[in-house]
């Protein structure tokens, strides 16, 4: 199984952004790029070439969605597990996320001592 290092999370908000990268970093030991937008990702992308991405759905300019969208064209998201992070979690509305895409949705509010194991499992579901 390839290792889990590199995660890039895509947030507009800076205090989630914080807490998500002190969850990620320190509780899970991984490596974060943190990113404001969608074109902000998909300008970085390449050049941090994550293992896993995290993909807030509500952003102003470029939503989640048409950012999986722009990402998938650049990337093989067979390989690199895209799940996004939203307060919306009815089930009708996660299925269509897995439609675009998306391994899973991990809900807003989040905990940040859970976040890394959320992410870890999402990861093994793809690669165990």
């Amino acid at each position: 199984m390839p290792e889990l290092k590199r995660i890039l999370h895509v947030e507009d908000d800076p205090s989630i952004q914080a807490v998500a990268r002190v969850a990620l970093e320190v509780v899970g030991g991984f490596q974060v790029l943190s990113c404001s937008g969608g074109q902000d990702a998909l300008d970085q992308v390449l050049g941090f070439a994550p293992d896993f991405i995290l993909l807030d759905v509500m952003m102003p300019g470029m939503d989640g969605q048409q950012t999986l969208e722009r990402l998938s064209q650049l990337l093989d998201i067979g390989q690199i597990p895209v799940a996004f992070m939203t307060a919306k979690v009815q089930p009708s509305e996660i299925e269509h996320y897995r439609s675009l895409g998306a391994r899973d949705v991990i809900i807003k509010p989040f905990d940040p001592m859970q976040l890394a194991a959320q992410v870890r499992q999402i990861w093994s579901s793809v690669h165990g």
